[in-house]
């Protein structure tokens, strides 16, 4: 699969890993979504398979450049570059809006999804009743996670290695979104916010020539927690990508509908009209360490046709929908 990449494409693939990084983020989007609608999913799986023994072989034998190629090094640093580069940076404008335009980002989000639904179903093929059956459990398990509640917090190691395993998902299955069902184990706000807050402030400390930040225990804490979770998101990529890659060749036209069940089900989770509900104790806002209310679900609703804002939101749903298609259709025209 390998190649010589040109320069634009290189930058083709950084982009599109920003893109991917920025989904993990968001509850209810999925950057195994993105890869899959901008084509380069196949290739991420395939890639993420080569992390085997072999690798691990070649890498204790310090046969590094080998390594570097036998896992489809340059595709994986530019794609996973991108990703890392921008859940510290376009995700934060990201959270920025999610904060300010909560309803437009919803619809934005809701109709690409609608997008991609049509843009992976129109080449799909034969819908005879076995993948029509996969489609509808697919449907009904996203639908199933959109309407669960969250647990409450457990920084247990066991448990963080866990959720770094199930959170990772959402990178390798499209449709499921890793970062919500993490809000689901209950550890969204201490694995991606407040366990990345505190690894940025460590590390800005180390860089300045302050050490004295690894003698807080709360830091070490921290540190901990999200070594492990880094440790079982590794673990979850690379196992997940080996049991995909063999079901993907084995019985392709099922899992894809599968898939595109995941993503049509995944809309019941980025529904633009809703409002939050949050975790109560005696009658008042559960709060995290930061003072944030506790998202626990949301109730949805039907909007009011009658305000502005409404046909906004739905202008940015169109607007989703027509970005999907462009990228279909610009990809068409480069083949």
């Amino acid at each position: 699969m390998q190649k010589e990449q040109t320069f634009s494409q290189k930058i083709n693939l950084f982009l599109k890993g920003l893109a991917m990084g920025a989904a993990n983020k968001v509850p209810g989007i999925s950057g195994g979504t993105v890869s899959f609608v901008l084509g380069f999913y196949e290739e991420l799986i395939y890639s993420f398979r080569k992390i085997n023994f072999i690798a691990f072989k070649l890498l204790i034998n310090f046969r590094f450049k080998s390594f570097y190629s036998y896992v489809n090094g340059p595709f994986l640093l530019l794609v996973m570059g991108g990703s890392i580069f921008s859940y510290f940076s376009i995700s934060l404008v990201l959270d920025y809006f999610l904060q300010y335009y909560e309803l437009y980002v919803w619809s934005w989000f809701f109709g690409m999804i609608i997008g991609s639904v049509y843009y992976i179903g129109k080449g799909f093929g034969e819908w005879n009743s076995a993948n029509i059956i996969s489609l509808i459990v697919g449907i009904s398990v996203g639908l199933g996670i959109s309407f669960l509640n969250p647990a409450r917090e457990n920084d247990n190691l066991w448990f963080v290695f866990i959720c770094g395993i199930i959170g990772v998902s959402g990178m390798t299955l499209p449709g499921l979104s890793g970062s919500f069902i993490l809000i689901l184990m209950g550890n969204y706000v201490l694995l991606l916010v407040d366990s990345v807050n505190e690894l940025l402030f460590v590390v800005t400390n180390l860089i300045t020539g302050n050490f004295e930040v690894l003698e807080d225990p709360e830091k070490i804490r921290y540190l901990k927690i999200i070594s492990v979770f880094t440790l079982g998101s590794v673990f979850g990529l690379v196992s997940i990508s080996h049991v995909l890659g063999y079901v993907l060749k084995r019985w392709n036209a099922i899992v894809t509908a599968i898939i595109i069940g995941f993503i049509t089900g995944s809309l019941g989770i980025v529904w633009p009209w809703k409002k939050a509900i949050y975790l109560i104790n005696n009658e008042t806002f559960l709060l995290d360490k930061k003072g944030n209310k506790i998202i626990e679900n949301y109730n949805r609703f039907i909007p009011d046709f009658s305000l502005l804002e409404t046909w906004v939101a739905i202008f940015y749903i169109i607007f989703g929908i027509l970005l999907v298609l462009s990228i279909d259709y610009y990809g068409r025209k480069k083949e």
